[in-house]
This record gives structure tokens, sequence and C-alpha cells, in this order.
């Protein structure tokens, strides 16, 4: 009851008898998340039903419901409960429910009107989590439609409140300014580089500089390997005597996610994932040393790779971090990045709407009625790009189908929603009835919904422990290696201590046959077969292919692990694979992953090997055949071969010998864009071709077709026909093929109309200059037409040709088309200036 929230308990309580909607904006540590959903209870603002409060993150989630199950003094699954995929501890009678969003999305299809919920509290709304934003979206349409009775109060420390307000209009808005005791934030001089020291070492540093006289330590670190490195850099530090340091994050079993918020008599420090930032208060908390990073996971939905990238946080997210060390007293906050640093993050989160594969989702929605998601209730609209990919992987998946511009989900879509998985998974069980596999189908969904079976970082001695037990050769699949170690597991009775000789998370192994049991309970209540019995080796395979068309991959050569997959794009296979051998194989993981130092690699995973031949059998409108060729540039030759596609995945390609016309093409390609070079199309090639076009344009009578720029192309293609290669066109004549263009007959009509050469009353024979855009011409110097008065027309005597008369340097003196007034009215004077600069040259 000492907590700030009850400061505003009345303006709570008094604004949901008045409206069904409310925003409460209130700091961190302030008791909103526990509180809240107490006071609705204890005003019987819930009447008969449930309270829902919608928590973004499994560990929250738990937490919380078992801290108000103590406040209650209730046994936690009954009054007080908490529901996360995979797990529900609630009964009928639970009437305070924790659950991620995801669950209460699914629970709308169920019950369209939410029977037997009262309220739903949306906490931590700021996170913005893809889930949080659909189902807000969902219960205002729900709300309005269908059920006015239901209370919607949107809880957060910093969020926009007149964005959402907006939103949510019309709503009450209540802001508690909470209790928190000032902070101290402190800056590192300088702006971090190549140069800084490790993350961890700098926290080390930190710890040690500000240490506390008294409370407690938070430090945020992005992973549980940064996590693990910063504990010990701290407990090599003298500084760290007489303290506990513990690890938190959503990968631990709950015993040691239990133990770090737990209350002891000597001081902790806790090292924490952004899990810490929000919904968790850590009490007694003095000093607060923030990396400023978090991993964020991802999607870019060009390339279909989902990315987990350490980045940097938002100021939103720094001054939530921040808070924590103000809860019970005066605080400390060391910030390892610099003040100019922080002025240019940004101001808040993206939205994961914005960053995330949005397929699950997007098929709910469809089953939902949702026809036109472009006119969705969004808060922040998706990228039209994700959008777009994820209805076209549903379409290949089969659960949405095109009904004109729109896509419509079919009766397979409504299936496979039956499943708490993502559709992928959920299309290979349905398909796994088809093979008779359904049981090993089951257990592949299961052992890929939370943590890795098999310890990423094991040592030698653990890895080879594993290969004396499975062997490292001889297997089809990288699901064969988990489903071999769980079932190890199960005979060894999930002994940690075995479990770890081999490399194996023993927790993560005990997770697996609930989630088994419960994807065979959904599978038979479909009408699946779940009766295990042997099947054909490549059955499951074939299931997993369906699963991951999208995902198919073949291995670039022998010698490295690189892949290509479809949609252009390139990875690395997992070097832990077991199908490293296998030449074509389909990935169920494609992400891009950040390593220390900023590098990004993309890893191909959880391989699969499949046979050419079931691509054919499975998809054979996507498998392709035809003849391919291109130009080598380092060779300079044209080089072809018959490829064989899935989609836009080259399968196979063999050398053959070019087609004529398509090497021609190519040839005539390279040398338009000026990369070949044809010596024979020189200057005369030129002034043929202006000579013949202007005869076209000037006497449209003599129908001679003009030789245009796409007629060059042409040309060159006929140039080049026969040659596969540089070499074999380089020392080629193109004159011959140029005039090809004409008829021998209209040849001679351009060589008399548009003559080469002109012969004047002199009998000299000058050379007729021909452009593009201006008049032809001839030059000559004056000494050379002493005596012609007159210059000839061309063109059937439409063209009158212009004189550039040059000087004896060659140098032009005048350009005329009239030479009789030239030698009248310009050559007197011309003459003597020239004469005294030429006195040995002849004037008259």
């Amino acid at each position: 009851m000492t907590l700030p929230i009850y400061e505003i308990e009345n303006g709570i309580i008094d604004a949901l008898k008045q409206t069904n909607r409310l925003v409460l904006q209130a700091p961190t540590g302030s008791g909103k998340s526990t509180q809240v959903p107490q006071m609705l209870l204890n005003h019987g603002l819930l009447g008969n039903g449930q309270l829902v409060v919608l928590q973004p993150r499994r560990l929250a989630t738990r937490l919380l419901a078992s801290r108000v199950a103590r406040e209650l003094r209730v046994e936690l699954g009954k009054e007080v409960g908490y529901q996360i995929r995979f797990e529900n501890m609630t009964t009928p009678r639970t009437r305070i429910k924790f659950e991620t969003e995801g669950i209460l999305l699914r629970q709308m299809l169920e019950s369209p009107e939410l029977d037997g919920i009262q309220a739903i509290i949306f906490d931590e709304f700021h996170k913005r989590h893809l889930y949080g934003d659909i189902t807000l979206a969902r219960a205002l349409d729900i709300q309005e439609q269908r059920r006015s009775d239901l209370l919607i109060i949107v809880m957060s420390a910093t969020l926009d409140a007149a964005i959402l307000e907006k939103y949510l209009r019309p709503s009450a808005v209540l802001k508690s300014e909470g209790r928190t005791f000032p902070v101290d934030v402190d800056y590192l001089q300088r702006s971090s580089s190549a140069h800084s020291p490790e993350v961890w070492d700098m926290a080390a540093d930190a710890f040690a500089k500000h240490r506390p006289p008294e409370g407690d330590v938070l430090v945020f670190m992005p992973g549980g390997y940064e996590i693990n490195r910063t504990i010990e850099a701290i407990r090599r530090r003298p500084e760290s005597r007489g303290y506990l340091v513990l690890p938190l994050h959503g990968e631990l079993p709950p015993r040691e996610q239990d133990a770090a918020v737990a209350t002891y008599d000597q001081a902790k420090i806790v090292v924490a994932t952004n899990v810490a930032e929000t919904s968790i208060t850590i009490e007694g908390v003095r000093l607060v040393i923030d990396s400023g990073l978090a991993r964020v996971p991802r999607y870019d939905p060009n390339r279909g790779i989902n990315t987990l990238l350490v980045e940097r946080i938002s100021q939103a997210s720094a001054d939530q971090r921040m808070g924590r060390a103000g809860r019970t007293a005066a605080g400390v906050c060391v910030r390892l990045w610099s003040k100019t640093e922080h002025e240019q993050r940004p101001q808040r989160d993206l939205p994961e709407i914005k960053r995330l594969d949005l397929s699950e989702v997007i098929l709910t929605l469809k089953a939902a009625g949702v026809s036109d998601l472009s006119n969705f209730r969004w808060l922040d609209a998706p990228d039209p790009k994700a959008l777009q990919h994820a209805q076209t992987l549903l379409v290949d998946l089969g659960a949405l189908k095109q009904d004109g511009d729109a896509s419509v989900i079919t009766n397979l879509g409504r299936r496979m929603l039956a499943f708490p998985l993502h559709p992928r998974y959920a299309r290979m069980l349905l398909a796994a009835q088809q093979f008779g596999c359904v049981y090993e189908a089951c257990l592949v969904a299961a052992l890929t919904q939370g943590r890795d079976l098999l310890m990423r970082n094991a040592n030698r001695e653990a890895i080879s422990a594993r290969e004396d037990l499975f062997g490292s050769d001889n297997h089809t699949s990288d699901f064969s290696v988990l489903i071999r170690a769980w079932e190890f597991a199960v005979e060894n009775h999930f002994r940690v201590d075995v479990l770890n000789k081999v490399g194996f998370h023993a927790i993560t192994a005990r997770q697996v046959g609930p989630l088994l049991e419960q994807f065979l309970r959904i599978a038979k209540e479909e009408g699946l077969d779940i009766q295990r019995r042997k099947s054909d080796e490549a059955a499951l395979r074939k299931c997993i292919l369906i699963g991951f068309s999208d995902r198919v991959a073949r291995r670039l050569d022998d010698s490295t692990f690189r892949c290509e997959l479809v949609h252009k794009r390139r990875g690395e296979l997992a070097r832990e694979s077991v199908v490293r051998n296998s030449p074509l194989f389909v990935a169920a993981e494609v992400r891009e992953i950040g390593r220390h130092g900023g590098d990004v690699n993309t890893i191909v995973s959880l391989a699969t090997a499949i046979e050419r031949d079931w691509l054919t059998e499975m998809f054979p409108a996507d498998v392709q055949s035809d003849r391919q060729a291109t130009f080598n540039p380092v060779t300079r030759k044209v080089d072809a071969a018959d490829v064989v596609r899935f989609r836009d995945l080259i399968l196979s390609s063999v050398e053959v010998e070019p087609p004529t016309d398509l090497a021609a093409s190519l040839l005539a390609d390279e040398i338009v864009a000026g990369r070949l070079q044809v010596t024979s199309w020189d200057h005369a090639v030129e002034q043929w071709i202006r000579r013949l076009n202007l005869l076209a344009r000037s006497c449209p009578d003599l129908q001679l077709p003009p030789l245009l720029e796409d007629d060059r192309r042409h040309i060159l293609e006929q140039f080049c026909l026969g040659a596969t290669s540089y070499k074999d066109i380089k020392t080629r004549d193109v004159k011959p093929v140029v005039k090809s263009w004409l008829s021998p007959a209209a040849r001679e009509l351009v060589d008399k109309y548009a003559p080469e050469r002109v012969t004047l009353s002199n009998n000299r024979t000058p050379k007729v200059m021909y452009e593009d855009e201006t008049p032809p011409y001839i030059s000559m110097r004056i000494q050379e037409l002493f005596g012609v008065t007159q210059i000839p027309a061309i063109a059937m005597g439409r063209i009158q040709l212009s004189i550039h008369i040059l000087a004896p340097s060659m140098r032009p003196v005048q350009v005329t088309r009239d030479l009789a007034g030239f030698w009248r009215d310009h050559y007197p004077g011309i003459k003597s200036e020239l004469q005294r600069k030429y006195p040995k040259h002849e004037w008259r």
C-alpha cells in the first residue's frame, strides 16, 4: 500500500467506472504491474469475470504472477496464475491471469466475444511487441462491436500518451508521478571506437570505480555470452568480494531466474539482459551499469532472413534502465557511452511490427475474418514488403489462397492454426499424416521451440563424446541428431552430470517431453494418426521440405561450407551440421548473427538432406530447365550451360556449346556497351551510314531504309553470328555486313546521290564530310579553288554542299555556299592578310 501507484488508486477506479478505456502512465517501480490488477479485483470491477494481464516477456509473466499470488496469499495457479506458450498454470477459477500477448490473440479466435474475461491490461505497452499491437486492435474491435462492458487498460512507463490517446479515443488518461529518487548519470568522456576496451571490461571498471557503499548493482548486457564474460570480469576484481554475482536472462531455468530477483542478507550484482528493463523489479539497486546494447531480433523481408544483431538501445530504454537505480534510494547510473553518442540515439525503439516476421500473426488475422490487411486497425502499419512476403509464404504453404486482389484463409490454414507454432512447422505436422510420421514430426517441432538442446560452445571432450554416441557420418538430418540426443537424455533420466559430458542442456531436454505431449494431443484432436511406427527414412525429410521449401539450399563447393539458397541468398552451413557432405538440403533456420567486432555472418542451420527428385515430385511447377548463356569478361568468351532450377536456385549446370544466335546477341551487347571494340567499324563505316540516312531523309521518293540506332544492334548481331569469343570477331571486316543493309541497286543510289567525293570544275575531287546534325561539306585550301565559282549539289540536287575554305595552314578562314560571292566580296581582304603570312604560296 506504500507504493506510489496507490496515490492515484481512486482516480483509476473512478475512471474505469465512467469509461471502458484507460491509458495509465506510471514510472518504473511504481507498482503498476502488480498492484493495479489487485485494485480491480478488490474494488469489484471484475464482477465474476477474469482479468487478463498481458506481458511482452515470458520471464516477467511468470515472476509477476508469482509475486501477486504471494501478496494475495494464494497458491500460484489457482486464484492467480499465468499462461505462456506451452505452459498453462491456471484453472477455470483463476481471477487474475498473467499471460503473453500471443496467447490472448489465439483466445480471440476460439471465443470471439472473450467469454469470461472482464478486463484486459496491456502492461509495458511501450515495448511495442508485435502481438501487443495486434491484440490491442482486436480487443478494441471486440469492445466496440460485441462487448461494451469489456475494460481495456494500457499501461507503461514511457509510452507516448498523446498518440495512444488518439488511437484509443474516447479514453481516460491518468499519470502517476511516482516517488523515484534522484539518479546521477555518468557518461564516458570519449566516444567509443574500434580501440575501446571490451564492454565487459568497461563494466567491471565502472563497478570498481562506482561501487556503492550499500545496496545492489544491476548491469545490463546484450546477451548470455556478454553476461558470462561480465561476471568473469567482475569476479576478478577485488571490489567484488562479499557480493553475490548472478545472471538473469530468459534462457535460464526458473530456479536461477528466481535467484536473481530474490532478497539476500548480502549485496548482489545482477548481470541481466533488457528483460530487467521493465516489469521485473530488483529491490535495493543503487548502481546501474548500462552497456547501452541489446540483441534485437529483426526480419529482413527482402532476403527472408531472421537477424539477431547487437544494437544500440534508444534513449527511452536507457531512461528505463537508469530508473532502476532510483527505486528505493538515490543512485548512480553509469552509461558506457558518451553524452554526444547518447544524443544521437533514437528517441524510442522501433515497434516490432516493423521488424519481425508477420506470417503467423497474418494467418491469425485472416482466420479472424480480416480480409483487407491494408485497412486493418494498425497503430503503426508494417512495411508493405513484409506484409507481401508473409502472405506469399502462407500461399506457398497452402494456408492462404488468392481471391482476386486479396488472399483468404484455406481449410488447411485453419487446421494449421490448431498448433501454437510458426506456420512452417504447423504445415509440416499436417503433411506428416500423408507420410506416416506424425509422431516424429511432433518431436521435431518440440525440439525446436526452446533453447538449443546441443551446447554451441561445448568443449572438445563433449564433442568427442557426442561423436562416439551418434557417429559423425551417415546422418541425413540435423534433426535426427537432436532426436537421438533427446532419447539419450530420457534414457539417462535427464541427469545433469551425464548430459553435461556430451554437451546437452538438461533443462531444455526436460522441456521437450511436455511439448511433445501437447503437440501429439492436438494432432490427435485434428484426426492425425499419432502412433509411432517404423516409417520410410525419407518420410520425415519430405515433411520438413514441405514446410521449408523456400529454404532449399545447394552447396557451392566441397571445400567450404558456403551455400546458395532460393531467392538468391547466400550463407554458410553451420559447421556442426551433420549434412555437410550433402550437395542439396533444406534449412529450417537461416539467420544473421552479429559477431564480436561488428562482423555479420549468415548461418544456415538445422539442415536436412533432400533428393533432387523430391522437388520434381512435390513442386513440379517450380522445377524448370533452360539453356543459359553468359559472357565471361575474363576469358572474353560466351559460356553456355543447360541449367535446371528450383524456383531461382540453380540445381545443376552442364556446359554445352553456346547457341550461335545467343552467342551473337551477347557479343553484340558487349560491343554496344563499349566493353569490346570492333576495329573495322571505322570512320568510313560511319560516313556510309550518314550518307544513307541523309538520302532517306531528303529523298523519300528513293524509298531507302534509314539505318537507326536500334538497327546498329541488329547489324552487330549479324556481324557476330558464328562467333563465340572476342577473338573470333576482332579481325573481321564489318563493312560488308553494314552495306548488306541495302540491296545492290540501293547501294548504287547511295553512291550516285550521296557520293563519297564530288568533282569540281578544276577536276579536283574533294571528299564529302557527312554529319548527323549539320549539312554535308567539303574542305579545300584557297589555292585548290582558284578558278572554281560553283559548289556541287547532292541528293538529286536538293542539298547544296557548303565549303570550308582553308588557309595554307589548313585553318578555316571562311565557310560558305556562295563561292562566287566569296571571290568577289571576301577574298581581296583575306588575300592581303594571308599573303603577308604565306608569301611563298600562289596568290591570284
